[in-house]
């Protein structure tokens, strides 16, 4: 979606906060759910429900994305899907984001253009308005993405609410982000289909509230890994969670990423990140909507204890990305 916007020539500091404001907001359309959007002190949104679920998330340069890797309009979009991935994962659904943004001065102005791009261009495939933000100074670009949704009545689906002897079932792709970055650190750029599921992920907003509609008990979104993430599921409900590793979809390009660069594709499956799947917990097979797929089982902490297991065994590979540790 090219920028519709004003002038883009230059740098940030050359163009000012309110004539870079200006020129990533003009002439863009909002869903009927905003209600007031940017150029005012704070934007109105509609909150049909009486409540508001909100998530915050923040990309830092060259700990969240590489600008050698990818470009300024996929970074945009990734920023804004992480947000509302977590927005879905609660039965909502997503209405609007607020972005902050800092960078350089010396940033050209193209680059925050194309950032914005993206952002709505994903925020248009979620159905949402981007409707206000800030911008300021700092030393390297760092993106801040405050998410909105709306439950419409229902009640939202937390992690906490898994129970012995439910259905566990997924909705999205896994290990493509994982095997993305495998490539892309190998020097690579092809497959693209496989790099640009790391440059930017696809989360299935809707499947979020059909899965509430359905009678979901526990979801989560999967951004640290699918272990990982199970298992803060595990731990909130206090539950075991096995998971059946010959029902995870392993696709058939991973497996021919893998062969080719040496790796195993079902570990990327467990436990790479940054998918932005959803899982979640449904009390019968009935129930499971379809579109989802079901991986594994919840067991009481008595018989597997608080945690995940793979094929009834613990998976002793690293689970899931941890900041600070790696």
């Amino acid at each position: 979606m090219p920028s519709q916007q004003g002038p883009t020539e230059g740098t940030v500091a050359e163009i000012g906060e309110f004539g870079l404001i200006d020129s990533v907001t003009r002439h863009r359309s909002q869903p009927e759910h905003t209600l007031l959007g940017p150029g005012d002190d704070a934007a109105i949104v509609a909150a049909p429900d009486g409540k508001v679920v909100a998530s915050t998330d923040m990309l830092v340069q060259n700990v969240h994305f590489r600008l050698d890797w990818s470009s300024p309009a996929q970074v945009g979009r990734k920023a804004v899907a992480v947000n509302l991935a977590d927005v879905a994962a609660m039965g909502a659904m997503p209405t609007a984001v607020l972005v902050g943004l800092a960078c350089p001065g010396a940033t050209r102005t193209e680059q925050v253009t194309e950032l914005a791009d993206g952002m709505w261009e994903e925020a248009e495939r979620a159905g949402v308005g981007l409707v206000g933000g800030d911008v300021v100074a700092a030393e390297a670009i760092v993106i801040s993405v405050t998410a909105l949704g709306d439950l419409r009545g229902t009640a939202p689906v937390r992690r906490s609410g898994a129970r012995p002897g439910e259905i566990v079932a997924i909705n999205g792709r896994l290990g493509w982000s994982a095997a993305g970055l495998a490539v892309l650190g190998r020097g690579f750029r092809s497959p693209v289909s496989v790099v640009n599921a790391h440059r930017y992920p696809e989360p299935p907003y809707a499947a979020g509230p059909e899965a509430a509609a359905a009678g979901a008990t526990a979801m989560i979104d999967i951004s640290d890994g699918l272990l990982a993430d199970l298992g803060h599921v595990a731990k909130a409900s206090s539950v075991g969670i096995d998971v059946d590793s010959n029902a995870l979809p392993v696709d058939q390009k991973l497996i021919e990423v893998a062969s080719a660069l040496g790796a195993e594709p079902l570990r990327w499956v467990l436990t790479g990140g940054e998918d932005h799947a959803l899982a979640a917990t449904f009390p019968s097979a009935q129930q499971v909507p379809q579109g989802w797929r079901r991986i594994g089982v919840v067991a009481a902490a008595a018989d597997r204890g608080v945690g995940v297991t793979v094929d009834g065994k613990p998976y002793e590979p690293e689970q899931g990305w941890q900041h600070w540790r790696g």
